[in-house]
């Protein structure tokens, strides 16, 4: 059970470090309490460390370091070491090796080589994770576990995989003539006669076949996620909880139905420092990744853990100084390490851990940097996140279980993700396909949000009702919807709802087939438009009406019932590319491009901006008191002026004078407290 306060943590290998610098866990222990760090994740790397021969236990090696935290009143969070497993297991059971492609297996040296529904995986899997759990599920220390790690970095074209496959697809269809049908397998003579004759997914070029794919290797990854968690509830103490750290960019995996079966949502949210914070910042459009490149990508990152289950999360791994590769090497400036534990508590964070606590001296990851570095001394990194801990401390239950304010709820679907990742509709400068264009869509809206002053949430279109609570709800990129879901969306701005629809939007039903009707599907009548023909742009387009460019995409607008709000220059002529509509007792925004920064803030009305680098989030926590955290984006301080009367909170100041001017240094944050 976690503490009544947001917890600072760290993951922790004390096993990783030479043996020539004898036992420093006392040493590291006492350094986390001086910064405030109260919890550890530990033992979830190391099988071959638990189980060094088949059969043959070492479970004492973790115990001094559980001691000893108890003795400092550090939680420990205990991990199964499920993803990385040891020589002697692969070596005997060669056929738990995962294939990325059909008959040609990952080769051993890495980590998350196996494919985990092979029988002989889970059985010593449940052999291993027993033996650990079982050993320190009454260590006092112990306050929950992490199963596996990352997990779903594979798409596992194993025969056995393939052929459970085939299998989930007979009891979906029933007959093979319904897979012909809802696969449209007419086309370049696909049809299937029988079952057997199911090609492997390696050559595939059918978008519905690929969907089901990804589908099916998602609820592989959830099921055995589930099937750890399950195992674990039935061996655990009460009040421990389970949970997993997911990289949410993984091929293979699904977070709603991933995290409905944790106690608690978890994710590793790693963030590009330096001037990649900067804000207003580079403008340019950079290729999304597993690393946040914006602040926008921050707390969109941060959003969708917290929408996983719409509640409080956990963060499991952050940037403590450089993350990547040997040549990946940007530090923090002073005052962003304090800025990215501030924003991720602001979006409902419970714990914010690093990974880790010291720079590794050996492997792959040597030079991603800890809180430690090699010299394992004490300096800037760790000092700034003793700050923190102090700052955590000061703050206490009332930075707890926090429920961010949302102005405009913005939609999340994986599977359109999927589905334009096999078909993208944006190309790269150099004509490529860009398989990162969901993400491109849905952060080009989610960014002007932010711009724009106001208070962004994602919602995943799962939980479509919690969206709809907001005033305002964005569906930009929802290329694979429901019929129900897009009808959903016309009845909330029907009933008073502003719904902004962007491009793509319900353009392909459940199997990825385009609908058979002119677009915006199902949207037509309340949006006032259509469309019928669509386009790339080479370059950005001013627009007239609103400020900024379309670029990227644009769609042909045919204006009907509704208003134009902006327009933009084709060779062909003036054409409308923002267009707006009263319905019903709301209003229906369409959007037919990807807007760049100024005209995707324009879509949302005046802006309530504090200055061009700030940004003011708020979120109200469990007494009710409405936090603000106001951040300064820049390396050059600022005075902003608070629209509401505040008090503070962080920084701790004496009193609680009612703040009329706040001052913010350079990559500062303040913590401010709505006065009732």
């Amino acid at each position: 059970m976690l503490p009544p306060h947001v917890v600072l943590g760290t993951a922790y290998y004390p096993e990783y470090l030479p043996r020539s610098l004898g036992d420093r866990v006392p040493t590291d222990l006492d350094l986390m309490v001086a910064a405030g760090i109260t919890a550890i994740r530990v033992g979830e790397s190391v099988w071959s460390t638990w189980e060094p021969r088949d059969g043959v236990f070492d479970l004492e090696w973790i115990r001094p370091v559980l001691d000893d935290a108890r003795d400092r009143e550090i939680g420990v969070i205990l991990g199964t070491p499920t993803y990385a497993v040891p020589p002697w297991l692969q070596r005997a059971h060669p056929e738990i090796a995962a294939e990325r492609h059909t008959g040609v297996p990952v080769p051993w040296g890495i980590r998350q080589e196996i494919d985990y529904g092979q029988p002989a995986f889970l059985f010593h899997a449940e052999r291993m994770v027993r033996r650990i759990v079982e050993r320190y599920r009454d260590h006092p220390a112990v306050i929950g576990y992490q199963v596996d790690n990352e997990p779903g970095v594979l798409l596992a074209h194993n025969s056995a995989a393939f052929s459970d496959f085939v299998a989930r697809l007979r009891r979906t269809y029933g007959e093979v003539e319904a897979l012909n049908e809802a696969w449209g397998l007419t086309y370049w003579s696909h049809r299937l006669s029988d079952w057997s004759e199911l090609w492997r997914p390696d050559g595939n070029s059918t978008p519905s076949y690929d969907l089901a794919w990804r589908r099916f290797q998602a609820a592989r990854t959830s099921e055995f996620i589930g099937w750890q968690a399950s195992l674990l509830r039935g061996l655990r103490r009460p009040g421990q909880f389970v949970t997993t750290c997911l990289a949410y960019d993984r091929p293979a995996v699904a977070d709603v139905p991933l995290t409905s079966q944790l106690d608690v949502a978890a994710g590793n949210i790693y963030v590009d420092v330096q001037d990649g914070l900067a804000r207003p910042g580079d403008p340019s459009r950079v290729e999304p990744g597993w690393i946040g490149r914006s602040v926008a990508e921050l707390f969109l990152a941060a959003d969708r853990v917290y929408g996983s289950r719409g509640e409080p999360f956990l963060v499991t791994e952050t940037n403590a100084t450089s993350i990547g590769g040997s040549h990946q090497n940007r530090p923090p400036y002073d005052g962003q390490l304090r800025q990215l534990a501030w924003a991720m508590v602001s979006r409902g964070a419970r714990m914010v851990e690093y990974w880790h606590w010291h720079s590794i001296h050996h492997g792959a990851e040597t030079f991603w940097g800890g809180i430690l570095g090699h010299g394992l001394e004490p300096g800037r990194v760790y000092r700034e996140i003793a700050a923190i801990g102090a700052e955590l401390a000061a703050a206490g239950s009332s930075v707890v279980d926090l429920t961010p304010d949302v102005d405009v709820a913005v939609l999340w679907s994986n599977e359109s993700d999927w589905a334009m990742q096999c078909q993208p509709p944006l190309a790269t400068r150099g004509g490529i396909p860009d398989k990162a264009s969901y993400r491109t869509i849905v952060e080009a809206f989610y960014t002007g949000i932010l711009d724009a002053g106001l208070r962004p949430g994602v919602v995943p279109v799962e939980r479509l009702e919690a969206a709809l609570a907001a005033p305002v709800v964005v569906a930009a990129g929802l290329y694979v919807a429901s019929d129900a879901v897009l009808d959903r969306l016309v009845s909330y701005a029907r009933d008073g709802g502003h719904l902004i629809v962007g491009p793509r939007t319900g353009y392909a039903d459940l199997e990825a087939r385009p609908r058979a009707e002119v677009a915006p599907p199902r949207l037509r009548e309340a949006a006032g438009m259509a469309y019928q023909e669509f386009e790339n742009l080479e370059s950005a387009m001013p627009v007239s009406g609103l400020d900024g460019h379309a670029t990227r995409w644009a769609e042909t607008l045919l204006v009907g019932d509704a208003d134009v709000l902006a327009s933009y220059e084709h060779p062909t002529g003036r054409r409308p590319i923002v267009t707006i509509k009263r319905f019903g007792a709301g209003r229906v925004t369409y959007v037919g491009t990807v807007p760049d920064r100024a005209l995707a803030a324009a879509l949302y009305g005046e802006s309530r901006l504090w200055a061009p680098s700030v940004t003011a989030l708020s979120a109200v926590n469990a007494a009710g008191e409405r936090l603000w955290f106001v951040h300064n984006w820049s390396g050059t301080a600022v005075v902003v002026e608070p629209p509401m009367a505040v008090v503070p909170l962080v920084p701790v100041e004496s009193g609680q004078v009612t703040l009329a001017r706040v001052e913010l240094g350079p990559w500062d944050v303040r913590v401010l407290k709505e006065a009732q």
